[in-house]
């Protein structure tokens, strides 16, 4: 595992480019001259609760450079549960991790997904670059459009696997921006698409955080019966409100987070 957090964020951030080559154009619209306002609200990664590979064994990594668990969230519909933490400097990314509650699923979903990580070396969960991976196995583009069937989150993963899943812009670092809505308007200016599923700003100044994200990119994926190109990841952004005590508030909503995941769908 890591023992320095800006080593792990720099590795994330460098996989998460590799395959979301639209981030560099968001950077290029939204900060300032000297781009140092693009500050990191949060990343996000997902799982499965598979004892070998559940929320916990992510989160392992994020504890050991500072990281404390903070908040959970549960996702009904999707089958998802999720914890976020907070490191001990203010300054560093938040993380959330989410995992598919696989016993829930489909008998075909479990079977797959048991194969899938039947196929982890243990000692590869603890190393250093577990967190950016990517996939520890194959699947055929038909398994993952079966998977896109019934989860799109699980089918996301068989294509992806193990890699920040979105980072996020926090707006109220930005030094040209101060509404939501301006960068919104922005993005859609340069010809980005949003995610609209429940509105294309999720959330309100009541429940102190509104977030929007772009739709993901489509990357290509070689599967075991070909090569497809596929949504990877997208990018976020986030305006965070003050709490009644003046603090900033630093936790998530998971109304709006349960649209966020939809960034991800095929389309």
């Amino acid at each position: 595992m890591h023992n320095n957090v800006d080593q792990l964020f720099d590795e994330l951030w460098n996989n998460y480019l590799s395959v979301t080559p639209s981030a560099v154009k968001v950077h290029e619209l939204l900060g300032s001259t000297q781009q140092d306002d693009v500050i990191n609200d949060h990343i996000a990664l997902r799982t499965f609760n598979h004892e070998k590979v559940g929320l916990e064994k992510l989160a392992a990594h994020f504890k050991a450079v500072g990281y404390k668990e903070c908040g959970e969230y549960h996702f009904e519909a999707k089958k998802l549960y999720a914890k976020h933490y907070e490191h001990s400097d203010p300054t560093k990314p938040k993380v959330f991790i989410s995992e598919l509650l696989v016993e829930k699923c489909s008998e075909e979903l479990q079977a797959i997904v048991n194969d899938m990580v039947s196929q982890i070396d243990e000692n590869a969960v603890t190393a250093d670059n577990f967190l950016y991976s990517g996939t520890h196995w194959q699947v055929s583009h038909e398994t993952y459009q079966q998977l896109l069937k019934e989860s799109e989150y699980a089918a996301w993963m068989s294509a992806w696997g193990y890699r920040a899943n979105h980072f996020t812009v926090s707006i109220n670092y930005l030094a040209n921006f101060t509404t939501i809505e301006a960068v919104n308007q922005a993005l859609k200016d340069a010809g980005f698409e949003l995610n609209t599923s429940g509105g294309e700003i999720k959330g309100s100044p009541e429940v102190l955080l509104e977030q929007s994200s772009t739709l993901a990119d489509h990357q290509p994926v070689v599967f075991s019966d070909g090569e497809f190109n596929i949504p990877s990841c997208f990018y976020e952004f986030a305006l965070r409100y003050n709490k009644p005590d003046g603090e900033i508030y630093t936790g998530f909503v998971a109304a709006s987070a349960d649209k966020i995941f939809e960034s991800t769908n095929a389309r």
